[in-house]
C-alpha cells in the first residue's frame, strides 16, 4: 500500500495530463460504463462532508473519496476544504493507495471539469472571463482555462472588498487583466464565459443578467439547497449539460429549475454524450448552462494517475 502526500500530489500534478483523462471518465460514465452509487453527505453545524464512490467497470481499481468544507475556517488560519481519496483493487478489495490529497486533487478535477465544459460550450470568442467568489475554485478555475482559451480578461464578483483586492492582486501576479466589482449586472455584462464556484443558497444571477452568446458553468451548488442561478436561466437556455443527469434530480442548478417547472428532463445532456458525440455549441449567439455536481468517475481518474506516477517514479 502507497501513502501519497499532499507534497507528493503536487509535485506529480504538472507531469499528469488530466483533462483526457477525466474527459473519457465522462464519456464512460454516460456510455453506463460506471458503477457510481449516490452521494454520501455528513451535514454538520460547522461544516459538511461529501462521500464520492464508484469504479468503472471492469477496470484495475475503484476509489472513495471523502471531501469537507468548513467555512469558518478561513477565521482560524485553516484551508476551508479537506480530505483524501483511497484508491482500491478491484480485482481483490486491497488498498491500493491513501492519496492524503487534502482535498486538492478535488479542487484540480473540477477546476479540469470546468476547462472542459468551456472546451464544448464556450463562444470561440471570449471577450473577458466572469468569475462569481473569490475562493480556491475562484482562482483555479480560471487558470485550467487556459489549454481552451488564451483569454486573460477576468472580472470577478466577491460581496467582501478585501477577498476582492487579495484575488485581485493574486491575479494579476499570475499575468491576468483583473477588474473586480460587487455588481453582478457588470460582470454579466462584461464576460461571456462565467464561472460560478460559491456555496450560495440564493439565485446571484438572474435571467435579465444574461447576455445573448454567454456561456456559464455552475460549480458551487453541489447540494439540494444551494443555488447560484436563476432557475429562468436554465428554462432560456439553449443547452443544458449535467455531468450526471441522475444527480441533478435531487442537487444543483438543475435540481432547482426541476422543482420550479422551469425544464424538464428532456431538456438536459448529460457531458459524457456531449463528449462523444460532439454536440456542444453550434454558434455564437446560443445561451448554454452545464451544471456541474462532481461525479466519482473525476476522482477516480485522477486518483489513478496520481498513482501510476507516483509507482513509476
Amino acid at each position: 500500500m502507497h501513502v501519497i502526500s499532499k507534497k507528493e500530489i503536487e509535485q506529480l500534478l504538472p507531469n499528469i495530463v488530466s483533462m483526457p483523462l477525466i474527459e473519457q471518465g465522462f464519456a464512460d460514465y454516460s456510455e453506463g460504463k460506471c458503477n457510481i452509487p449516490p452521494v454520501g453527505e455528513l451535514i454538520m453545524e460547522k461544516g459538511e462532508i461529501h462521500i464520492k464512490y464508484g469504479c468503472v467497470k471492469g477496470g484495475d481499481y475503484y476509489v472513495v473519496k471523502i471531501a469537507s468544507g468548513f467555512y469558518g475556517n478561513i477565521n482560524m488560519g485553516l484551508p476551508n476544504s479537506n480530505g483524501m481519496m483511497i484508491l482500491f483493487s478491484q480485482h481483490t478489495g486491497e488498498v491500493a493507495a491513501i492519496l492524503h490529497d487534502e482535498c486538492l486533487l478535488t479542487d484540480v478535477r473540477t477546476a479540469v471539469a470546468g476547462a472542459i465544459s468551456a472546451k464544448y460550450l464556450a463562444p470561440k470568442n471570449i471577450t473577458a472571463i466572469g468569475i462569481v467568489g473569490t475562493g480556491v475554485q475562484a482562482r483555479m478555475q480560471a487558470e485550467y482555462l487556459a489549454p481552451v482559451t488564451d483569454c486573460k480578461n477576468i472580472i470577478v464578483w466577491g460581496r467582501n472588498p478585501e477577498k476582492l483586492l487579495e484575488y485581485k492582486k493574486d491575479m494579476t501576479d499570475k499575468g491576468y487583466n483583473v477588474t473586480a466589482t460587487m455588481d453582478m449586472n457588470e460582470l454579466c455584462s462584461s464576460a461571456n464565459l462565467i464561472v460560478t464556484t460559491t456555496p450560495s443558497e440564493d439565485a446571484l444571477i438572474t435571467a435579465d443578467m444574461v447576455k445573448p452568446g454567454t456561456h456559464i458553468t455552475a460549480m458551487g451548488s453541489d447540494m439540494p439547497d444551494k443555488q447560484e442561478i436563476d432557475a429562468e436561466i436554465l428554462k432560456m437556455a439553449d443547452i443544458v449539460v449535467s455531468d450526471s443527469i441522475e444527480q441533478s434530480q435531487l442537487r444543483g442548478e438543475i435540481h432547482q429549475a426541476l422543482k420550479r417547472n422551469a425544464i424538464t428532463n428532456d431538456d438536459v445532456i448529460e457531458l459524457g454524450t456531449v463528449i462523444s458525440k460532439g454536440v456542444g455549441r453550434s454558434n455564437e449567439d446560443q445561451i448554454t448552462v452545464a451544471d456541474l455536481t462532481g461525479v466519482a468517475v473525476q476522482d477516480l481518474k485522477i486518483a489513478e494517475a496520481i498513482f501510476h506516477g507516483a509507482t513509476k517514479s
